[in-house]
């Protein structure tokens, strides 16, 4: 058997032992060592890491196998392990992180199916590496979610469609409104943060950002500075006060990045201060309005709460939501209690450097190219139009009908893709079609199949040297006036 070692610098952190594998010896051997560096393996005298997942910034993630479970339960031991060298306060702000998430996991896991449970907590102190203090090391178990998070399925995948991003508001709702109606906040909803299962069931992951909005009649209503950025809002970028409505924003930017299969900081313009979401991608002005009114940067024009969220969803064809027509203003000295499904007070405003995300409509959908993708569709567009004028040249020979129905069709190519109807994997898979078709079906091809590709590849490669010769020559002349 193979264990790892999770002191992080331990230099040879891979230990095997032949011995162990034997289930009988397994479940009963007192402890091993690592033979690198003497830190203790099982840990907590149980959980035997395996493999490491993940380093973060607070922490490293192992799989590892508990063996006091008749399958050897698989499990994920995530050790506190802060990057970069942090004072004594941040230290100090990230181990309450740290053991916020496991009090969390332990509160809200056991009563949810889509948030992982807790399976144990605890310290090891072990010998320092060099003569010095004991070192002491902290570490929380929880269920292991065996699947992909969104951040890598849509690195796999590419854009989701309108239905599976509203698949995924739709159950991610259910569990926020679960944890706002028990008095959280969860702070870092972003794609890496949600995990699918094999079963296709979604997971909502790290609570270790998790805020309460009250404890023991306490109020604690300003944010600490924890988000990812892009998927923050300003109140929380800000510092200022945050609300249940402070999620419902991330989720609508990671429901904007799945769409589009951009980042955040591509979508939003800073000078202008709006979402140029819309541009990239058709869907339908239900689930426009919907986003939209989750991206409001006043946090009291947002909806109030997941539950409105999810019956906005649920309702078809709703007319798009106003501010004015739900909103209603509470003292500004209560934040609003996460059970209480009622809009938030409106907190100062963001300074200046902070980007204020747009109120108004989206952009047009006539959205800029760049120059990769200038260069990819003018490639698609020449070999298109040679493969175009092979057929054409099949069936009508060398004539001026044949150049019109040419003209027409690579005209109609390049309309087409400025309204980006046609866009990224849609291209190749339309090339090859295409291929296909004049290769294969009778009376298209006239020329040896050599023949048809060497004229269909010269004529990508001329349109992209056209258009680079273009793009060059505008940016020189709009660099002169």
């Amino acid at each position: 058997m193979e264990i790892h070692c999770t002191r992080p610098d331990c230099a040879r952190p891979l230990n095997h032992f032949r011995d162990l594998d034997d289930r009988n010896i397994l479940k009963t051997t007192q402890q091993k060592y690592c033979t690198a560096c003497g830190m203790e393996l099982i840990l907590a005298g149980r959980y035997i890491p395996s493999k490491l997942l993940a380093r973060g910034g607070f922490g490293t993630a192992y799989l590892a196998k508990d063996r006091y479970t008749p399958a050897m339960r698989t499990c994920l031991v995530k050790q506190f392990q802060p990057e970069g060298d942090l004072t004594p306060d941040q230290l100090e702000t990230a181990r309450n992180l740290f053991d916020r998430e496991a009090e969390v996991l332990e509160d809200l896991g056991s009563q949810h199916l889509q948030i992982p449970n807790l399976l144990a907590n605890f310290q090891i102190t072990a010998p320092a590496l060099v003569s010095g203090a004991p070192q002491e090391f902290f570490y929380l178990v929880q269920e292991f979610i065996d699947g992909e998070n969104l951040e890598q399925e849509l690195e796999c995948k590419g854009q989701f469609s309108e239905a599976e991003v509203t698949e995924v508001l739709k159950e991610i709702l259910k569990i926020l409104q679960f944890v706002h109606d028990r008095g959280s906040i969860h702070r870092d909803i972003k794609p890496a943060n949600i995990m699918r299962h094999r079963n296709g069931r979604l997971y909502l992951l790290d609570f270790g950002a998790v805020k309460q909005v009250t404890t023991t009649g306490t109020p604690k209503t300003r944010s600490t500075g924890i988000y990812s950025l892009g998927f923050a809002p300003p109140e929380q970028m800000a510092g200022g006060q945050i609300y249940p409505s402070t999620d419902l924003y991330a989720l609508a930017v990671m429901a904007v990045n799945l769409l589009t299969g951009k980042p955040p900081q591509d979508l939003f313009d800073s000078y202008s201060n709006q979402w140029n979401w819309r541009g990239y991608v058709p869907v339908s002005d239900r689930l426009e309005g919907i986003l939209n009114r989750m991206l409001k940067a006043a946090p009291a024009e947002r909806f109030a709460s997941a539950a409105e969220a999810i019956a906005a969803l649920s309702t078809p064809n709703p007319a798009t939501p106003t501010a004015s027509s739900t909103t209603i203003q509470p003292p500004a000295s209560a934040p609003v209690p996460a059970p209480t499904p009622a809009p938030a007070p409106v907190p100062a405003p963001a300074p200046r450097s902070a980007p204020i995300p747009p109120t108004a409509t989206p952009a047009p959908s006539g959205s800029s190219f760049s120059t990769l993708e200038l260069l990819a569709g003018a490639a698609f567009t020449g070999f298109e139009g040679g493969l175009v004028g092979v057929a054409l040249g099949s069936l009508l020979g060398l004539s001026g009908l044949s150049a019109g129905i040419w003209g027409a069709i690579v005209g109609a190519l390049a309309f087409i893709q400025s309204r980006r109807w046609i866009e990224g994997k849609d291209l190749p898979i339309i090339g090859v079609l295409s291929l296909a078709l004049v290769l294969f079906v009778p009376g298209l091809r006239v020329y040896p199949i050599g023949s048809v590709l060497a004229i269909a590849l010269l004529a990508g490669l001329s349109a992209i040297a056209v258009t680079t010769l273009f793009r060059l020559i505008y940016r020189l002349i709009s660099s002169i006036l």
